[in-house]
């Protein structure tokens, strides 16, 4: 398991670019960009150095916090996968690729392919020193037109990017991408009903393909959830004091919301419930809302069962959890 906090190399990049960086000009940036985005809007407002790196500063660590929760997903329900090539979609200032990295000591090969130049170059200078990531490829091009032109690679990641497309093209992307991935393909979105409905379009076509789901779902069937009901899961992260200016948040912490599906191109040789909810620790029992291979579950473990109380009290919300009966 990896931390979800963003690693030494990376932060000293980072941290030695803010040096002379206006932290004021950066929150100011960082907070039209994020409008932008909020909007339905994409990268296109990021057309400066600055503007990339205010992005970088206040994006890349829930960014990365979020993929590395979902890579951990993954080597935690297929822990022989050891990719040694990797394709970044949609790669922004290469966060996917640093936690990449870090979840998997295999890789040898990053490519990274995003439409904007500004963004590559600094992803480019922040892995120039980084002992894993140094001689990394940028590849130019939007992911919905340019990715014919990459290599197939072991691990494909997509972290936030589809939601930048319309629905045909977001169809043709998860095709593009399924085509490219080798062993794993990881798609990542934010936490928002509007996200977990285009990671469950997308689960549902690659499904069609050939694809199996590793993780979140202990299961290749519909979804069971109800509308207003969607799946989602909670990564908090610490923030750094620049961090808090930049987002102007006095909180030392930071609670990011995503979805993810990661599938693989063989099935799974275990199956998990995951857990969909903070459980509910109680005198007499903890409450936990599953999802099972035979839907949603509240399982309740009571007290007097030591053993499995003791084990259920470890559960955190996104968690693969042996089902309790």
């Amino acid at each position: 398991m990896i931390s979800p906090t963003l690693p030494p190399e990376l932060k000293a990049s980072l941290d030695g670019k803010l040096q002379g960086f206006s932290r004021t000009d950066a929150a100011q940036r960082s907070q039209k960009i994020s409008t932008t985005y909020r909007a339905g809007g994409g990268s296109g407002t990021i057309k400066t150095d600055a503007d990339a790196l205010a992005y970088a500063l206040a994006r890349m660590p829930a960014t990365y916090a979020a993929v590395a929760a979902s890579l951990n997903a993954l080597t935690e329900i297929a822990p022989s996968l050891a990719p040694e090539t990797l394709l970044d979609v949609g790669a922004g200032p290469g966060t996917a690729s640093w936690a990449a990295a870090e979840a998997f000591p295999s890789l040898q090969d990053f490519t990274l392919l995003d439409a904007n130049a500004t963004l590559s170059r600094l992803a480019l200078e922040l892995a120039r020193d980084s002992t894993r990531l140094a001689d990394c490829r940028y590849l130019p091009g939007d992911a919905g037109t340019n990715l014919a032109d990459a290599s197939q690679a072991d691990l494909v990641v997509a972290s936030y990017v589809i939601g930048e497309l319309g629905e045909g093209d977001q169809r043709k992307l998860a095709d593009a991408m399924w085509a490219k991935a080798r062993r794993a393909l990881v798609v990542i979105e934010p936490g928002t009903p509007a996200g977990y409905a285009r990671i469950l379009a997308l689960r549902q076509q690659l499904i069609a393909a050939g694809a199996h789901v590793a993780a979140p779902c202990p299961h290749e069937k519909p979804c069971p959830l109800t509308a207003p009901d969607w799946c989602h899961f909670n990564q908090r992260l610490p923030r750094s004091q620049a961090h808090r200016q930049i987002k102007g948040a006095d909180v030392p912490f930071e609670d990011e919301r995503f979805i993810y599906v990661a599938l693989t191109r063989t099935p799974p040789a275990t199956r998990t419930s995951r857990v969909l909810a903070p459980p509910e620790v109680g005198k007499a029992e903890i409450t936990a809302k599953l999802c099972t291979e035979d839907g949603v579950a509240a399982t309740k473990v009571p007290r007097r069962d030591r053993a499995a109380y003791a084990s259920a009290r470890r559960w955190r919300w996104g968690d693969a959890v042996l089902s309790e009966s």
